[in-house]
């Protein structure tokens, strides 16, 4: 029986998949420049964080993995490492790290969402896909780091990632073109996290409601 080729995804979802790339590996490149670490780990830092979350998700779609074929996965996340390293380090903070990764999470989390559709996997494990490949590259990058997983910290992270995922995923269902449902989920991410951010906003710990 011949495999099921995967349907179309839209050029316009392919920009945010490299959108998202782009913005994670500058995260890892940034944790790297508040370490004071070499240019290695510079680039390092700024390729795991970059392809991360979407290797994992393409090995459990059984999808080839998405940096493999291309030359210009690893280039985006070389130039985002040189580029951090290049820039004079008083432009960079903390809060610069933050706002560059909550793009990340909404890019990516809507993005593998729409690539494991694409793949036929079913709603609820797409909308899984979605959380993961948004949040894979940022968790391996802080455990690299010596820094507390964000699985660890109260922040909305993980939950600015799964409304999007689940916007995206319910949005389509419901009979929504990819892009605009793609839009939506995006900006709802984004807004989300970086009101947690403005507002330092937090989830509530277990004993402590």
């Amino acid at each position: 029986m011949a495999p099921t080729l995967p349907a179309a995804i839209p050029d316009a979802l392919y920009l945010l998949d490299y959108f998202g790339l782009a913005v994670f590996a500058v995260s890892g490149a940034l944790l790297a420049a508040e370490k004071r670490q070499t240019l290695v780990t510079f680039l390092f830092f700024a390729t795991v964080t970059g392809v991360g979350g979407g290797t994992i998700r393409d090995l459990l779609i059984d999808a080839p993995v998405f940096w493999i074929h291309r030359n210009a996965t690893l280039v985006i996340c070389l130039a985002a490492g040189i580029a951090v390293w290049l820039t004079a380090r008083h432009r960079w903070n903390e809060r610069t790290l933050l706002w560059f990764d909550a793009l990340g999470l909404a890019a990516y989390s809507t993005y593998g969402a729409s690539k494991a559709l694409a793949y036929g996997v079913a709603p609820v494990p797409a909308f899984a896909m979605g959380v993961l490949t948004a949040c894979a590259g940022g968790i391996i990058r802080d455990v690299l780091a010596g820094e507390p997983s964000i699985l660890m910290r109260p922040e909305i992270y993980v939950t600015a990632a799964a409304l999007s995922s689940a916007l995206f995923v319910l949005l389509t269902l419901a009979g929504l073109p990819s892009l605009p449902a793609a839009a939506i989920a995006f900006v709802a991410a984004f807004t989300l996290r970086g009101f947690a951010i403005a507002r330092g906003l937090k989830l509530p710990g277990y004993g402590k409601r």
